[in-house]
Order: C-alpha cells, then sequence, then structure tokens
C-alpha cells in the first residue's frame, strides 16, 4: 500500500508539528486549512503536497484512507463522525470530543463501520512514560500509594474550552493507564480570572478502585512552564520531568516507623533511569500510520479517549458545583447536570434524578427510583427502592419512604407540628413512615408523627393527621377512610368481608376491620 494515505485537518499552532512529522514520515497526501495564511505557509515548507481550504474534499478524495484532525477542540466530533462515514480511519488530537455522549456515538460508529479510531493522548507514546509503567507492572516502585501531576505554563490562552479540557486530557490518560484501574470519586475545583466561565486554573483530585489516590493541577496562569508527574509507591517515588534532560528520575526514600514516635523520612540519593528517547509525536504518528496499514487497534483507540472524556465530563460537573465530589460510579445511574448532589449520598442502581433537584448528605437512595424536578430529599433521609417522587416534592429529615412509594406532584410532608420561625426545634422532628407500596396524591400533606401503611392511598389534596392503616384509601380534611384499594391499586369491593380485586384477581378479607390478603 502507498503509504502517501493520511489527509492532514488543520494545520495550524500544533497541527505544524503534525505536518513536519507525516511529511518526514512519507505519510502525508493532502493537507487541509481554512486560513489561506497557513496553506501558503506550509507550501513554503512542503510544497510537494496537496492543498486545499475544504474537509469535503480531503473526505471526498479515494486516495486518502485516513485523517489526522488537530483543529479546534470544538469541532473534533463533528469532523470525526464525517470522516467515519466517509470510511476514513481517524485520529483526533485531544479531547476525542466535548461530551461523553458525542463520545459514545463517535467510538459506536468506528466499530459499525469497521474504522480505526485513535487519539492523540501522546504521554502513552513517551519513553520515560513507558519505562515508569513497566517499573510499576514489575513492582520497583512497591505499592504505588499516590500519583499527582502538574501541568503548568504561562502563554497562550483559550477563550473556546477550559483549562481542564485543554491541558488534563493527558494527565488523565497516563494515570489511568499507569493505574489500570477505574476511578470511583473526582472532585474538582479552579478560578476563572480572566474570562467569566472560562476556568484558567483547576485543582482536582480522585480515588481509584484499588484505593490509589491522587491529583491534577493545571493551570495557563503561571510564571513558568512545568511538566511533572510523580508516582509515590511503598518501596521508591519516581519523578518524570518532560522538562529536564533526565526524564525520569528515582528516589529510594523509605519511611521507618518507630513504636510510639512519629514517623521518620530517611532520604536517598536520587538516580536517573537509562532510557532510549524517541520523540512521542513521531511515535504516536508512527503508531497511528502501522494501525491503519496492518489493522490493528491503537493504545490509545477510542474506548481509551472515551474513558478520558468520562474523567472530564465528572471534573466538570464538580468544578461547576463549587466542588463537591461526584461519585464516578454514575454509569449505574443518571444525575442531570442541573441537580446537586451532596457528599456522602447514596444512590442505588438505575436511579434517575431529574432537572434541578437537590440531594443533601447523608441521604440513601435505593435502587431504580424516578426523582422528578425540583425535588429536595435529606439530610438524613431513607428512600426505598423504585419509589417515584414526582415534581416538586421536599423529603425532611425524619421521613423514611420503604419500597415502591408513590409521591405525588407538590405533596408536602412536614417534620415539626407546630414550627416557629423565631424558635429553634430541630430536636422536635417527629418520625413520619410511609410503608411499602403506598400511594400519596398531588397537594396532600402529610403531617409529621404519622404513619401511611402498606399500599395505601392518600388522595389529592388530602391533610393526614392520623395513621393511615395498609390498604386503606384516604381522601379530604382532615383525611378520612372511604374504602379499601388492592395492591395493583383499583378499588375493592368487599361482601361479607371477602373481595376480589376485578383487575389483578387478588384476594382478601377483612378480619378486626383491617385487610388480610390471601391470594396474589
Amino acid at each position: 500500500m502507498n503509504k502517501r494515505i493520511l489527509g492532514l485537518i488543520g494545520a495550524g499552532y500544533w497541527g505544524e508539528n503534525i505536518l513536519r512529522n507525516l511529511y518526514e514520515l512519507g505519510a502525508l497526501h493532502t493537507v487541509c486549512d481554512i486560513k489561506n495564511e497557513i496553506i501558503e505557509a506550509s507550501k513554503g515548507r512542503f510544497s510537494d503536497l496537496n492543498y486545499v481550504n475544504s474537509v469535503k474534499e480531503v473526505l471526498n478524495n479515494p486516495e486518502i484512507k485516513a485523517v489526522v484532525i488537530a483543529t479546534p477542540p470544538i469541532t473534533h466530533y463533528k469532523i470525526a463522525k464525517d470522516a467515519l462515514i466517509s470510511g476514513k480511519d481517524v485520529f483526533v488530537e485531544k479531547p476525542l470530543s466535548l461530551t461523553v455522549s458525542e463520545g459514545e456515538e463517535l467510538v459506536d460508529l468506528s466499530e459499525k463501520n469497521n474504522k480505526i479510531l485513535m487519539v492523540g493522548h501522546i504521554l502513552q507514546y513517551h519513553s520515560a512514560i513507558i519505562k515508569l509503567k513497566e517499573m510499576i507492572d514489575s513492582g520497583e516502585l512497591g505499592k504505588v500509594e499516590y500519583i499527582y501531576s502538574n501541568r503548568l505554563n504561562i502563554g497562550r490562552l483559550r477563550t473556546e474550552e477550559n483549562i481542564l479540557w485543554s491541558f488534563a486530557p493527558h494527565d488523565f490518560s497516563v494515570i489511568l493507564m499507569l493505574i489500570g484501574n477505574e476511578p470511583i470519586y473526582i472532585a474538582t475545583f479552579g478560578g476563572d480570572y480572566l474570562n467569566n466561565g472560562i476556568y484558567d486554573t483547576t485543582l482536582t483530585t480522585f480515588e481509584f478502585k484499588n484505593g490509589v489516590k491522587g491529583h491534577v493541577f493545571v493551570s495557563w496562569l503561571h510564571p513558568f512552564k512545568e511538566q511533572k508527574l510523580i508516582v509515590v509507591g511503598s518501596k521508591a517515588m519516581a519523578v518524570f520531568n518532560d522538562l529536564a534532560e533526565e526524564k525520569l528520575v528515582i528516589y529510594s526514600h523509605k519511611i521507618q516507623w518507630e513504636k510510639g514516635k512519629l514517623p521518620i523520612a530517611e532520604k536517598a540519593e536520587c538516580y536517573p533511569v537509562e532510557i532510549k528517547y524517541k520523540k512521542p509525536l513521531r511515535e504516536e504518528l508512527k503508531h497511528f500510520i502501522e494501525c491503519v496499514i496492518e489493522r490493528k487497534r491503537p493504545k490509545t483507540d477510542g474506548k481509551e479517549g472515551l474513558e478520558v472524556l468520562r474523567m472530564l465530563e465528572f471534573a466538570e460537573k464538580s468544578l461547576r458545583n463549587g466542588g463537591i465530589p461526584v461519585n464516578l460510579q454514575t454509569s449505574h445511574y443518571f444525575i442531570h447536570e442541573s441537580s446537586y448532589i451532596d457528599e456522602d449520598v447514596m444512590i442505588g442502581e438505575g436511579t434517575k434524578i431529574w432537572h434541578f433537584s437537590h440531594i443533601l448528605k447523608e441521604t440513601k437512595i435505593g435502587k431504580n427510583c424516578i426523582i422528578g424536578q425540583n425535588v429536595m430529599i435529606g439530610p438524613n433521609v431513607t428512600i426505598g427502592d423504585r419509589c417515584k417522587i414526582q415534581n416538586n416534592v421536599s423529603i425532611y429529615k425524619g421521613v423514611v419512604l420503604e419500597d415502591d412509594v408513590f409521591c405525588g406532584p407538590s405533596c408536602v410532608f412536614t417534620n415539626v407540628y407546630n414550627p416557629r420561625s423565631f424558635i429553634e426545634k430541630k430536636d422536635e422532628f417527629m418520625q413520619t413512615s410511609v410503608k411499602k407500596g403506598a400511594t400519596i396524591g398531588a397537594n396532600a400533606t402529610i403531617v409529621c408523627g404519622v404513619t401511611i401503611g402498606r399500599y395505601a392511598i392518600v388522595g389529592a389534596g388530602a391533610v393526614v393527621k392520623r395513621d393511615v392503616i395498609d390498604y386503606s384509601i384516604v381522601v379530604g380534611v382532615p383525611a378520612k377512610h372511604i374504602g379499601w384499594a388492592c395492591k395493583c391499586g383499583n378499588t375493592l369491593c368487599f361482601e361479607e368481608n371477602f373481595a376480589i380485586c376485578k383487575y389483578c384477581r387478588s384476594e382478601y378479607l377483612i378480619e378486626n376491620k383491617k385487610i388480610k390478603p390471601i391470594k396474589g
């Protein structure tokens, strides 16, 4: 196959470096950029290449088998999608896209069309990082306890994406690779000092399933350039410094613990690790060309890029919420981006929390629940499995919902019987219990201290001041018993203390003014 099979889309800034390397590798066919001045400058150096201003010309050219995308991040998704649809293999500079959903679409499209999708996470092709991975896997550093990186600079400021999306993808990618594990929580805070809403500096902390913790500090408001990654192991510490001549240095410091005394650090001399250095960008692009020709899966394929996107998206959510930690197990439940989840909240698999809701600390929500818009729950509230809480409901401390409870729109729970705004009564919160399968209608009010029985129904607008027994239907102000409900929600008609539900055929008896299910 002719090696001149690549089209480069975007030849400015970083794209200029890609152009030079692809040209030297003999792989470049066409260069595309919308700016004529960039095209003219490139022609002066690489006159034997084909130059165009239109992406469509690249995608419609049958001689071009793959494209390299080095345009602004906001354009990555659209160009990569069009390229995959047109039958091209794709290399896209980081980040893969600006949302997880877009990234998932690109990955699915590449697999469906049997096309290669590779992301430009260049550090994974760095000789020193490859060696560091070998040392971690062989146990030379001992058990990894902490890993952190600083990527700092002063210079080119962005307006289309913040520092998190601009700098951190490199660090997230290499840390995920080095640890080989999934993160379980992430928290990010920062400052937008130059442009409102465009963060210039962020600090992200995280923890992995295997207990490794770490942080990533990125900024383009730093007085000097710094690119360091440090791995703290139980046997030694490793420092990767991309700006130093000695790229990887080991410090065999030890911590001695003496009984009844403070730990003492015993410092050791550092030593550089011998590395046969190869230019990372050249190695990265060579890898892509090999994958295109040999039909191999790239080291940093679309799925790897997607994992980095997930970390970025969770970090962004924490950043926008003032640094509140985010549990990365959200693949098991859904939280709308406009909602707030406090720390120490447990959310069950399959649960969905919709717009503008707030879950306060130490609240437990079960599996497969649906929490509507503008709902507040907590603190210290327990919600069972499969509950549905409709819009505009507040559930305060002292309220417990068992499994399968339905709370209609704008229903109200209280937690103090005789509140005063000028008297503190938090020690007078009364327990309210809503038992399994109960239904509370829209705009109903549940006065604190009562129990709503199993499968009971509280009618819309009712005011409940007394306990409601199992299977009972109550309506009115104050709520009064008017009948009985089947487990399925339909009204039961009793004859001589016996009833069969016309809908689900369940059978019931009345004994001592209470319902007893006997079948179904």
